[in-house]
Order: structure tokens, then sequence, then C-alpha cells
């Protein structure tokens, strides 16, 4: 019987309506039988880790547009591009690095700047370029051209030389950080976001700093706008400069949780007293966008989905542009994300959608809205939509299952798109790429899990006749991201080898309303296991998948799930066969302790709060409830991550090898929260791969094989090379 590409019997012709096998010849091809996990394929890891080099955060003026660029061959370091006239320019030469640290995971971390806006530049044209360096966190500003003899100067004063409130002594290196800016309305400076880490203590505050690089040397010439609450984003004046608006919110809330919008008046570029427009602990208000002078656009979740509504000055109750069961925005994870942007002739163009997200034009005067015909599927890469516009110009990262990430122009009249920048320069031939298949099931207590399903897909080779495919299930990070459709070779190299992958929105993901989202509150490590686990029966039985031959992976809050679903026993029966976590939590009591000020009470709404929920926290952790029945676990680890720091995986490590359990842990030296170095990426990948085949029973070719260590041989630390 002949076998399909991705494994599944084919039509047997001796059945086939229309005649027999005597008089019927098969038009499908017998593809070669390779054993899946061990199919040939063009997809390398190395491959893959240039593909990581995608744009994020574009921003456009007239005819030229900007992005922030992550660079794998670099060693991560992100560059800021420029697109003019069809030309492609990086502008930030090494050793510079474009990346804030503000709440650790950054955002925006740069901003054109007219040259006209500078004292002293009368009659020249063209932009310089702010942005954050990673290095110091100080701001510089830096030639909008490339191969300017100009040297980026800092406009931002030096944390070292700064002392402390209580004149106690200078702050410590990168206690001085910024994201999340805007031209004042003077054009004179830039407000943004500062974050101050004085010891153990992190405030933040919204400031307006010279562009002419006074405060430099004299601190003194930073002004604070707004302050008084634990988090502070979107700092955005009005067109007339009489009004400042932004978003706040406290610990422990996240800005999913709850947000309010703030507005206060302005004189000469001193803020006055703020008054509360909207908002508060159970709705997320978010991107406040001016209308005009007296009304601005917002994101609320209020009505259950992040919904567009028109706000007043005046007091008049919020008007709703378009009631939906649709998102509109997504989680604030990185400053400066931007949702929806306002064109030229008042209209705005939006992201939306319920689960994927596509690009429409909302017309606030007639309410309507039209999706514009792009071919692109999705405008909201790991589940971020960020959008910016000039005139009728959209710029956006968008994509599809045959498309990586991509930085697009679009012509909001026309439909017309051009791509000005794409992860991926060299792909394979399409027919080895998956096609995601969004499928729906039912988890535990009849909920509803969503979730993307990718076959094993090969055009050269199929799968030996009665043998099942290895798979793995996918669990996102967040936890309240979103998995989308848009292609990642990440799992073309899984998939085009003969390993089946299912992608899991759990509960708690995004893009499914707050309802969906808070399926998760006070149940992290239940129902994202329940749910997971819910995949890995559903592609047993749906999807050909072999249940021997199942495991799980994830990465951050992701790596949470898969080491609490093969420890913490919250299912009957064992239903994965391997695990990979990638910088994932293990013990919780020690993250809430050490991990960074966001997300440091994150766990209040995940599990409990502390003190009062400490059993709690002892029950769900994967630290303390290895057995000798756990499955063999990979754990990748940056040795440099300030959000889960590497004692969570060592942690997890030295209680595999207490109970004898297999077990390989790689930890990477100069990598943070997040693989970001291309020979790093692919490392991993390659072990990842090599994991699976010494666990789940296959040989993939040409992968180095990774060191497990078995009950025999673990007597060496978990924290050695």
């Amino acid at each position: 019987m002949a076998m399909t590409a991705s494994g599944h019997e084919a039509d047997d012709p001796a059945t086939t309506a229309g005649g027999t096998a005597d008089d019927q010849v098969s038009l499908e091809p017998t593809l070669p039988a390779v054993p899946f996990g061990e199919w040939p394929s063009p997809v390398t890891a190395a491959e893959v880790a240039r593909a990581q080099a995608s744009g994020v955060f574009p921003t456009i003026l007239g005819s030229r547009v900007w992005w922030q660029q992550v660079l794998p061959d670099e060693g991560g370091r992100i560059t800021i591009m420029q697109s003019s006239g069809g030309k492609l320019t990086s502008l930030l030469p090494a050793p510079w690095n474009a990346r804030s640290r503000v709440h650790e995971y950054g955002g925006q971390s740069y901003l054109p700047i007219p040259r006209t806006a500078l004292s002293g530049s009368r009659g020249q044209r063209g932009h310089l370029l702010l942005f954050a360096n990673f290095t110091d966190q100080r701001l510089y500003l830096a030639p909008a051209s490339a191969g300017s003899a100009e040297e980026p100067q800092p406009i931002t004063p030096d944390p070292v030389e700064v002392h402390a409130a209580d004149n106690s002594g200078p702050l410590q290196e990168r206690a001085l950080r910024y994201a999340d800016f805007a031209l004042s309305p003077d054009r004179t400076e830039v407000w943004c976001v500062q974050e101050r880490h004085d010891g153990a203590k992190v405030g933040r505050s919204i400031v307006a700093i010279p562009l002419d690089g006074s405060a430099a040397e004299q601190p003194e010439a930073i002004r604070t706008l707004a302050s008084g609450t634990t988090f502070v984003a979107y700092p955005t004046p009005s067109p007339d400069g009489r009004w400042l608006a932004w978003i706040s919110w406290n610990h422990p809330h996240m800005p999913w949780d709850g947000t309010e919008l703030w507005v206060a008046p302005l004189d000469k570029g001193v803020a006055g007293k703020a008054r509360l427009l909207m908002g508060g602990p159970r709705e997320s208000v978010l991107a406040p966008l001016w209308r005009d002078n007296t009304s601005l656009y917002v994101a609320t979740d209020w009505p259950g989905w992040w919904n567009l509504y028109q706000v007043s000055l005046a007091g008049e109750p919020p008007l709703a542009l378009y009631p939906a069961e649709e998102e509109f925005a997504a989680p604030l994870w990185r400053l400066g994300a931007r949702p929806f942007a306002l064109l030229g002739d008042g209209r705005l163009a939006v992201t939306h959608g319920a689960g994927p997200a596509g690009l429409g034009i909302l017309d606030p005067e007639s309410f309507e809205l039209k999706d514009i015909d792009t071919p692109f599927a999705e405008f909201a890469p790991s589940g971020v939509p960020t959008l910016a516009a000039d005139g009728e110009s959209i710029v956006a990262v968008a994509g599809g299952p045959a498309t990586p990430p991509a930085v697009v122009r679009i012509d909001a009249a026309t439909g017309k798109t051009e791509v000005l920048q794409r992860g991926g320069r060299d792909l394979p031939d399409e027919a080895y790429l998956p096609v995601p298949q969004h499928v729906d099931f039912e988890g535990p207590y009849g909920q509803v899990v969503h979730a993307l399903l990718y076959p094993p897909t090969n055009p050269e080779v199929g799968g030996p006749a009665g043998e099942l495919a290895p798979y793995v299930v996918w669990v996102h990070g967040g936890p309240t991201s979103r998995a989308t459709g848009i292609l990642d070779l990440t799992k073309a190299y899984f998939t085009s080898r003969g390993i089946g992958i299912i992608d899991v929105n759990y509960g708690g993901s995004s893009g499914y309303g707050r309802q969906y989202r808070e399926r998760l509150r006070r149940e992290w490590g239940i129902v994202d296991v329940h749910d997971a686990i819910a995949a890995a029966r559903w592609v047993a039985e749906s999807a050909n998948a072999d249940p021997a031959r199942i495991a799980i992976r994830g990465g951050s809050a992701g790596g949470w799930t898969a080491l609490a679903a093969v420890t913490t026993g919250v299912w009957r029966g064992r239903v994965f066969g391997a695990a990979v976590s990638l910088f994932g939590v293990s013990d919780l009591r020690s993250f809430a302790a050490s991990t960074h000020d966001f997300e440091s009470r994150y766990l209040d709404g995940l599990i409990g709060p502390l003190p009062g929920y400490e059993t709690r926290y002892d029950e769900r952790a994967p630290l303390g409830h290895v057995t000798g029945q756990t499955c063999p676990i990979l754990l990748l680890q940056g040795l440099d991550d300030p959000i889960v720091l590497p004692a969570q995986s060592e942690s997890i490590a030295a209680d595999l090898a207490a109970h004898g359990i297999r077990y390989a842990y790689l930890p990477f030296e100069g990598e943070s929260h997040g693989f970001r170095k291309a020979e790093t990426i692919a490392t991993a990948l390659e072990a990842e791969l090599s994991f699976y085949g010494q666990i789940l029973g296959f040989e993939p070719p040409g992968v180095p094989r990774v060191a497990v260590i078995s009950p025999g041989d673990a007597q060496s630390s978990p924290g050695e090379d």
C-alpha cells in the first residue's frame, strides 16, 4: 500500500471508485519509505538561525521606513535598518546595539529625529537616529546615514556618575534605562519611559530628555512628566501640545490584567494635574492615539475583547467604533507596540481577528471595517501586532504559512504591497514547508482548545507502512502569548524530517478574548498542562501520531508547562516520552524571589500571592516532583538570563540526576532570555533533534549527537559543560 508524504495511508487502488487494480493505474507515485525522524531534509540548523534576522517595530516618515533588525550572525546585535527610494541601509555599525532593557523585554529602542528639530540645524534636511545602546543603556543620537564619520553622541548621563536620591553613591551600570519614545510637541526633547534601578528598588516615570545633549553631563536637565505608579507606558502628546496621555498600572497587575488611561494638561512642556479617563484593575486599556486635540482612540477589553473606543476629554461616554468578538490589540510585553495607526484621511489602520490577526481599515465616522487584500495571512508575528502609518502608507510586520515575517509597506488606497525586508533569504522549496491546519478540540471539562497542526511534510520520502509518526507538542511562552501560522523554519526543520508538531494555544493564550485568557488565572500548571495533554491525545487519535513517541517542548513559560507536564502528576498515566525546556521555570518560590521587577508579582495572578499560597507553589513546581517514572528531559539555558535564572535549569537537572533520569543540560554563555546568536540557535536546534532521536528511537542523519547523561554516569554537576 502506497504512503503519502505525510505518512497517511493512500487509497488502495483495488477499492478506488471506477474500477479495480487490474484496470486502474495509480497516478500517485510511491515515495521511498524512510523511518520517521530520519528523512533527508534541505532545512539546516544554520539556515534556521539565519532566518531569525527578522525586522520589528517599523516606523514611517514620508518615503523613509525604519525598523529594528536582529543579526544572529553578529551575536544577536540589533541594528536599525532604513529603506528609502528602493535602497536598504544598515545605520548602526558594530559594536552599537540598539536594544533597551526596560522591563528586561525592551521594545522599540529607536526614534528617527528630523534634523530640523535640533538647534543649529536650520536648513539641514534628513534625520538623526535616537537609540538606546544595549551595553550601557544610555540614549545616543547618530546620523541616519550609512558610512558617516560622525560617531553617536550620548544625550543621557552615565548612571555610574549619577548619585542616588539619598546621595549614598553612584548608581550601577545600566541603572538608567529608556524605551517607548515620542518627540515632544516643540521638537526639542524626546519623551519616554525611564526605568531607574537603585539597589533593589526599581522605579519608572515618563521623562523629557533634551535633544541638545545637555543631559549627558547635567542629569538635572531631564524633567519628570509623570510618575507615582509602578509602571508607565505610551507617552503620547496631543497634536497641539496641550495634553499628554499615557497608561499606567501597579503591582501585582500585569498590563493585560488592569491598566488606567491618564491625561494631564501641558503648559510649556510641563505637565499639570493628571486625571483618569478610563480603566481599572479589571480593565486593560492600551495604545492611546489622539484623534484630534480633544479626543483619543484606545483599545480596551472591558467588553471581553480588546475593542477600539473613542474617548473624549469632555467627559462624554466612550464610543465603541466596532463592537466585535475580535481582538484589536494584544498583551503589552514590549513597550512601543502599537496595534493601530492613524491614516492621513482620519481612518484607522487596524489589526483584528479572533486568533489570526488580519489588516483592515476602520472608518470612525461610518463604523465600517474593510480588510485589505494582501498576500499575508497574519499581521501579528509572535502574537504582537505593530503598525505605523504616514498619509496613506502603512508599515507592518506580516507573514503567512509560506512567508516568514517580513517588513512590508502597504498603500491603504490601492492595497499595493512592497516587501522591504524578510527573514530567511534562501527558503527551501515550498513542498518542504508544513502548512498549518487550524484545529479545535475538546479539553478538560468540555473547554475548547485551539491549536495549529503541522503534519510531517517532505515531497521526496514517506514513512514506512504501519509506522506512526513521532509528534512534539509545542507550548508557547508568555503564557499570554499566542502561536501563529506564520512560517517558522524551526518547525520546518522538524516536520521535513518526519516529526509532526501541534502548536497549542492553551487556555491563557491571547487572541481569543479575556475569558479565554483568564482560564489560567490561579490555574497555571493545571489548565496549560491539561490542554497540552489534550493536544497529545488528540494527535494520537486524529493525526496518526505514535502515542508512544509524543514529546513536549516549550520556552520560558512554555518550558514551565513542559516540565510540569512530565513531573507534577496532575494527570493519570505517562503521556510524554520526552520533554525539552528552553529556559523554563522549575522552582516557583525561587522564581518569585529572584526574577526581574516586571514579572516579580506575575505569579500572584497565575498561582496566588505569597505569603498564603505556599502549598500551591510547592505542589505545582516541577522541582521536587521528579520521580523514577519521569521521562528524559533536555534543558537549554542562557547563562546571562535575568528573567529565568540559570539556577532554575541547574536545579531540575540535579533533581533528574538524583532520580536516575536521563537528561541533557546545555548552558550557553552570553545568551539571555531567548537565544540570539546564530551559533547558539543552530547548536540548540541540533541538540533537540538528536535528543528526540535518542529518546524516541530514530537516527537523524548528519546531526551531532548530544550527550545525554544516563543514570550510570549522572555524577557530574549539572552546571558544568
